[in-house]
């Protein structure tokens, strides 16, 4: 199982802007960020094939956030702009060895929060 050491996060009022990185112990096939608020069920936010660079965006952070990798330092990053209060949440950095799918995931960070006040 990979290590996942996750930074950043914070409050802010909305429109503003905040990021977070996740650092892995390894090199995995695909790293990214899932949320989960309060009395909700967890939702992909953001994926990142670490090989390619290809992405894929949950609909409802399409245009505001941003994910990223250094593949030297096993690390993502997750940038988020025109926060809202919706996207208050615990955010988890997440990893899979093979594949890039909820499903895949076999490791999981620490989990973040992110408030955002209106």
């Amino acid at each position: 199982q990979v290590q996942l050491v996750e930074s950043g996060g914070g409050s802010v009022q909305a429109g503003g802007s905040l990021s977070l990185s996740c650092a892995a112990s390894t090199t995995t096939e695909c790293m990214g960020w899932l949320r989960q608020a309060p009395g909700k069920e967890r939702k992909e936010v953001a994926m990142i094939v670490t090989r390619t660079g290809a992405t894929w965006y949950g609909d409802s952070v399409k245009g505001r956030f941003t994910i990223s990798r250094d593949n030297a330092k096993n690390t993502v990053y997750l940038q988020m702009n025109s926060l809202k209060p919706e996207d208050t949440a615990t955010y988890y950095c997440a990893a899979a060895a093979y594949g890039c799918g909820e499903g895949d995931i076999d490791s999981w960070g620490q989990g973040t929060q992110v408030t955002v006040s209106s």
